[in-house]
């Protein structure tokens, strides 16, 4: 490869920070068209792409790995958008701090929602252990805090000062013989 000590001292120059992006894109194209160095770096990608291509089509294992990430990657997107349904979930704000606290309120508020539903998953985790049901590892890989039927995203909500979580006590767990499961 032509370009292979290029690429060398690039990804030294970028390890050790002594590379700002911008001077790498000028390096890597000029006038919208790749570099020779540019080019080289695109074919070199391309190399695990179709190691990771190949390895896809002939591993199930590592096709079910894949699955499961998507998975838990789209019931995270699923549950921020039913947190945030106000203007059809579009950002609104036409300058950049705006957007960014519009995002960072959603990920405070995704994160609630996901330590609302560990503690719980934790509690009733351990409740079902100690009245004597077989709770294995492969039960327990199996729940995700990603969950959000029980959450009523149109209630009121009181943001108060409480002892931090663990230290004051849960509500009681839903019975299996209830019909109607409060939300929360």
């Amino acid at each position: 490869m032509n370009h292979w000590g290029d690429m060398l001292r690039v990804a030294g120059s970028l390890t050790l920070g002594e590379v700002r992006g911008h001077d790498l894109i000028r390096m890597l194209s000029r006038d919208g068209k790749p570099t020779g160095l540019g080019d080289a770096f695109a074919h070199y990608g391309r190399i695990f792409k179709t190691l990771h291509l190949l390895q896809f089509i002939s591993d199930e294992g590592y096709r079910r790995l894949i699955g499961a990430q998507l998975n838990l990657t789209e019931a995270r997107h699923r549950i921020a958008r039913k947190i945030f349904f106000g203007p059809r979930g579009e950002l609104r704000q036409h300058y950049r701090e705006g957007m960014e606290d519009q995002l960072g309120v959603l990920g405070l508020a995704l994160n609630a929602v996901v330590l609302f539903n560990t503690l719980y998953i934790d509690a009733a985790v351990k409740h079902l252990a100690a009245s004597g049901f077989p709770v294995t590892d492969d039960l327990v890989a199996r729940l995700s805090p990603l969950q959000y039927d029980h959450i009523n995203f149109l209630g009121s909500l009181a943001f108060t000062r409480h002892p931090a979580p663990g230290t004051r006590p849960l509500r009681d767990l839903n019975s299996p013989e209830e019909t109607d499961h409060g939300a929360a």
